[in-house]
């Protein structure tokens, strides 16, 4: 899945337009992340860039991003540096979410993931993890997802 979404990406982007029609076809495709509104800004195998503008519908009522918008944002982030980095052979899934929130987040926040990929040979763990900045560049959270990783049963 994941060199077919690198794929996609690769022939969309440069286009006029063509990074918001990725974000909707994965919206699609993933219609739980695709509701946060968060946009991807950079992708590359191992490396993935998202950002999230602050609106009402992600607020809580201390008139900062929710929590848990954090921890989805983070978690796509991870997901898509990995996933496009996974040899077509290899699948992973997420088990465990850690999130830590070091301050309000509000305005428009980047998350930015970076993950070593390991060799996969029998099924494993590796944890992945996303920093999430607001405009002064502060860190407002620190998300890590702990991956199950396998190779495809044939």
């Amino acid at each position: 899945m994941g060199t077919r979404l690198y794929a996609l990406w690769r022939r969309l982007e440069p286009w006029p337009g063509g990074r918001r029609l990725f974000d909707w076809l994965l919206g699609i495709q993933v219609p739980y992340s695709g509701s946060l509104g968060a946009r991807i800004r950079a992708l590359e195998p191992g490396y993935a860039r998202l950002e999230l503008r602050e609106r009402r519908a992600i607020r809580n009522h201390l008139q900062s991003i929710h929590a848990l918008a954090l921890a989805n944002l983070g978690e796509l982030t991870c997901g898509l540096a990995l996933v496009t980095a996974l040899p077509p052979e290899i699948r992973g899934i997420p088990i465990t979410i850690h999130a830590e929130y070091l301050k309000k987040a509000r305005g428009r926040l980047t998350a930015e993931s970076r993950p070593t990929v390991p060799r996969v040979v029998e099924p494993m763990e590796h944890q992945v993890s996303a920093d999430i900045r607001d405009e002064a560049d502060e860190v407002v959270a620190r998300i890590s997802v702990r991956w199950r990783l396998a190779p495809v049963s044939p």
